[in-house]
């Protein structure tokens, strides 16, 4: 079984599978297509990854590819906990801009789904934190984008100091949302 909730911006979901657990331990099917297509969530993932972050406060995002490489995003921890957020960078979207945040733990078992159109970062909440992510389309550097994490016209309201997160070479020169290349509605 498998609980689904829908949050504020169309096609962003928090996914929580069950999770089995006796004296031995547990057991979780953290990914089933069939339950999933059974509540409208029909997505091929085509690449699974694996992101380990020794410091707390270390920042990665705003990330997301263009088409026609774009990628859902099926992210969920196995190790710490992280403050998740997806933006909405698809221009002319009522919700342009606009973002929501989740906390997603390994003690929480939830999960977060984020629909193309949509950029995603997070931030460690808790040393030696571990992330893993299906995405829908394989990894493709021409089609990479990112968007500041701290750009005030989105505003995002990150449960870390600015001055205590940690960025890499590429996330500190990423552009402002203005100067962004984004998503385009038909």
């Amino acid at each position: 079984m498998v609980e689904i909730r829908r949050l504020a911006l169309d096609g962003v979901l928090e996914i929580r599978p069950s999770k089995f657990g006796d004296a031995r331990g547990f057991f979780s099917e953290t990914y089933n297509r069939q339950r999933l297509v059974a509540a409208g969530v029909e997505l091929d993932f085509v690449q699974d990854n694996h992101s380990f972050s020794a410091a707390q406060g270390t920042l990665r995002g705003l990330h997301y590819q263009l088409p026609p490489r774009a990628q859902d995003k099926l992210i969920r921890v196995v190790k710490g906990r992280i403050f998740d957020v997806a933006v909405d960078i698809r221009k002319g979207s009522p919700t342009f801009a606009c973002w929501i945040g989740l906390e997603i733990s390994a003690q929480a078992w939830n999960q977060f789904l984020v629909p193309v159109g949509f950029a995603h970062g997070f931030v460690t909440l808790e040393p030696d934190t571990e992330v893993i992510y299906k995405v829908t389309d394989n990894y493709s550097p021409d089609h990479e984008r990112s968007i500041r994490f701290d750009d005030p016209r989105i505003g995002i309201e990150w449960p870390v100091e600015a001055s205590r997160i940690l960025l890499s070479a590429k996330d500190e020169v990423a552009p402002l949302l203005a100067n962004a290349d984004v998503f385009e509605l038909n």
